[in-house]
């Protein structure tokens, strides 16, 4: 019975970082505009130049003004982000199979582990793009939201390991 609670709990926790994300690869997909602006803002370090000049004339060749570069960017996000929803979804459905007993109980946890670190990898990454783009100065939101996803997704690749 218990460990028919944990498949559960395991099941219901990639089923919440699947819906988030699908939502944003939805308003990705449908208004790209929205989020598209924002990587553009950060890769060329638009807020950077303006608000602090002279970090920027230390760091500033770092940055990326080609629009056709920086659409690129942005469109390799977000198809990381449909291969994760979609190792997300695969290990949540496959999880509740195991709780009946039609999967294997190891495939379903490997599926959604590789779903909670493609996930992971995502934040992750924006962490470190944003980084070497020196986002803290003017994007403090945005990387607090990025270190939150990295965190939540963290969690369920130790949940799912641990358990």
């Amino acid at each position: 019975m218990f460990e028919l609670l944990i498949l559960g709990s395991q099941a219901l926790s990639i089923f919440l970082i699947a819906a988030w994300l699908t939502s944003g690869v939805y308003d990705n997909i449908r208004y790209p505009a929205n989020n598209e602006h924002y990587t553009a803002q950060v890769v060329s370090m638009e807020l950077l130049r303006d608000a602090f000049p002279q970090e920027f004339a230390r760091v500033g060749d770092r940055a990326i003004h080609s629009r056709t570069k920086q659409k690129r960017l942005f469109w390799f996000v977000v198809f990381a982000e449909v291969i994760t929803v979609i190792l997300l979804w695969a290990g949540c459905g496959t999880l509740l199979l195991a709780i009946f007993e039609n999967a294997e109980i190891e495939l379903a946890r490997s599926i959604a582990l590789l779903g909670a670190m493609a996930f992971t990898s995502i934040w992750a990454g924006f962490l470190i793009a944003g980084n070497y783009f020196c986002y803290w100065y003017c994007h403090e939101g945005i990387q607090n939201t990025h270190y939150q996803m990295t965190l939540w997704g963290m969690t369920n690749v130790i949940f799912l390991v641990l358990a």
